[in-house]
């Protein structure tokens, strides 16, 4: 018995990387798996549909059961296409997994509005559309008497949490993604939905295009690989279980480590029983200082 037996699910750029890995893992769960990938570079040019063709390959060679979708997540049309791939091969849809992104770093100064554009179309965007598509979906069948527990798994990024230099598409795209995540849980929670997200840190296409990081990531012979991205797909298939009890929640994962990330919270404040005077909170609001 799987984890995942009888289950159908929704992998996106699970091509390569840490997708595949997940992809490859659900399969082996018992899940039935659409392998969604346009097969693009790190920067989201160009389509091969090579890597999504080759992992359903192996999952197929491998005894399970798998379907490749090469549409656009970031397209209103493309993203309901992919939902209906699921439903029309398998009957169903129980799991989305949101994963595929790219990466246009540049320092602020220097960034055009096309590299934001691209990077949030595909993140954001590309989160919101399939997840929107599902939540439709999900609501159609919940109305007509189904009550299978659905799951939806998203991917942000510490680069968004922490607040990493020269990422402020990629970063303010995964910081939103946080949000969304926590919003669809609220939202969707009548239909039997639970949404949670992960911030994964492994060795990907992605990562190693940063200098200096391949070195960093590279396996060392007798240890433990923290940075395999194999790592990163059994916590992505707990919260893709039928009776995983989280939502709304984010989890840090690298190696053999999980941490729950902790959202916005309300931290010491200054009051007083009038409105404020310009040069009262410059004095006052000095006690907000971090130490």
């Amino acid at each position: 018995m799987g984890a995942l037996d009888g289950r159908v699910a929704i992998i996106t750029g699970a091509g390569r990387g840490i997708g595949r890995e997940h992809a490859l893992l659900f399969a082996r769960e018992g899940a039935k798996v659409v392998v969604n990938d346009l097969g693009g570079a790190n920067d989201g040019t160009g389509t091969d549909p090579t890597p999504a063709q080759q992992t359903v390959a192996d999952i197929v060679a491998a005894g399970g059961e798998a379907v490749v979708n090469g549409d656009d997540i970031a397209s209103w049309e493309g993203a309901q296409r992919l939902i209906n791939t699921a439903v029309e091969h398998f009957g169903e849809l129980d799991i989305l997994v949101n994963n595929a992104g790219i990466l246009r770093d540049r320092v602020l100064v220097n960034m055009t509005e096309e590299e934001w554009d691209a990077v949030i179309a595909v993140h954001l965007k590309g989160h919101f559309a399939p997840t929107r598509w599902a939540a439709a979906y999900w609501r159609e069948q919940h109305k007509a008497g189904s009550t299978r527990p659905r799951n939806v798994v998203h991917t942000s990024s510490t680069s968004g949490l922490m607040s990493n230099p020269g990422q402020s598409n990629y970063g303010a795209a995964k910081s939103g993604i946080a949000t969304f995540s926590q919003i669809v849980a609220k939202e969707l929670v009548r239909y039997g939905v639970k949404s949670n997200t992960i911030a994964p840190a492994a060795r990907t296409r992605l990562t190693l295009a940063v200098p200096g990081v391949g070195d960093f990531m590279a396996p060392k012979e007798g240890q433990f690989d923290q940075w395999d991205p194999a790592n990163i797909s059994p916590l992505v298939a707990y919260l893709a279980t039928a009776d995983c009890p989280y939502t709304g929640e984010t989890f840090f994962v690298q190696g053999g480590t999980v941490t729950r990330m902790e959202s916005w919270a309300l931290g010491p404040s200054v009051e007083q029983d009038a409105r404020w005077e310009v040069a009262d909170l410059a004095a006052a609001m000095s006690r907000l200082q971090r130490s």
